[in-house]
């Protein structure tokens, strides 16, 4: 690191030191496990628009290309296990340095790190919601569902989109077909998010409560170009909150940061990590 990067993470982990901090993570922490950004220098251009509420509930053939997209999808994203910045996260929340964890993935690393209690903004890929009787199932179970549905399926996805979804050619879908809800027979759907849909009310307000209470509102990962993890800077700066942002490249975050490391995540955390590695357990 030079020695700017040096003095900068210096001066993060004195604001990790005093605790009470709230992580807000996005997309770019995740990449080092695997999982592409969505418009990072990691991400790749994507072809196809992400999935809207509205398309997925009335358009059946657009269901049908979800499904069969995420189906591929799922074998990276499930495979998927944290990184250094995930159990960076952890630790400090073991320590009793975190007031809060917030993340826009929809991926659950945070949890497989050994985070508790994460307010999932976006949901969860490993969740599947029927949108008739709302009975939720595991992943795992649908995936071998649509695997014995469609035997002949050999697709190959050409890129993963950090939602899950897959860059896929049109003929490769003939045929695919849907399962449907085994208590009721309805429409299922990822327990996550769509462009169109808002984020639940209580888990806003849990969100927001966090920020209210945290010294320090410390953004991973995020570009911060739309309203739903922004919303929460806005609020810290409001409050007199301070807001630190670690991302690669540019966030709209940047005019509210009272610190901005434009590096790598795999580089900042795993640093800030072997110093705290010498913090007390501090009371919560």
């Amino acid at each position: 690191m030079d020695l700017e990067l040096v003095e900068q993470v210096a001066r993060l982990d004195a604001w990790l030191g005093e605790g009470g901090v709230v992580v807000l993570s996005g997309a770019g922490l995740s990449t080092d496990s695997g999982i592409p950004d969505y418009r990072g220098p990691s991400g790749s251009a994507r072809r196809n628009t992400p999935m809207t509420y509205q398309t997925f509930t009335g358009d059946p053939l657009a269901r049908r290309r979800y499904w069969a997209r995420s189906h591929l999808g799922w074998r990276t994203i499930g495979r998927a296990r944290p990184n250094d910045g995930h159990r960076a996260v952890a630790r400090w929340q073991r320590l009793g340095l975190l007031h809060g964890v917030i993340t826009q993935n929809v991926d659950g690393l945070h949890q497989a790190a050994g985070a508790a209690d994460v307010v999932e903004l976006h949901g969860n890929l490993a969740r599947i919601t029927c949108l008739d009787c709302g009975e939720l199932t595991g992943r795992a179970d649908l995936q071998r569902r649509l695997t014995a549905a469609n035997p002949g399926f050999t697709a190959v996805a050409a890129a993963v989109n950090a939602d899950g979804d897959v860059e896929l050619e049109e003929s490769a879908l003939d045929g695919f077909v849907v399962v449907d809800c085994l208590a009721c027979g309805g429409v299922l759907k990822p327990d996550v998010v769509y462009f169109g849909e808002t984020v639940p009310a209580d888990r806003v307000s849990r969100a927001f409560e966090l920020v209210a209470g945290a010294r320090t509102l410390l953004v991973l990962g995020s570009s911060l170009t739309v309203m739903s993890g922004r919303r929460f800077v806005l609020r810290a700066v409001k409050q007199g909150v301070r807001v630190a942002i670690v991302n690669r490249g540019v966030t709209r975050g940047e005019p509210y940061a009272d610190l901005l490391i434009d590096a790598p995540l795999g580089v900042v955390l795993p640093n800030l990590a072997r110093q705290t590695d010498t913090y007390r357990l501090l009371p919560h």
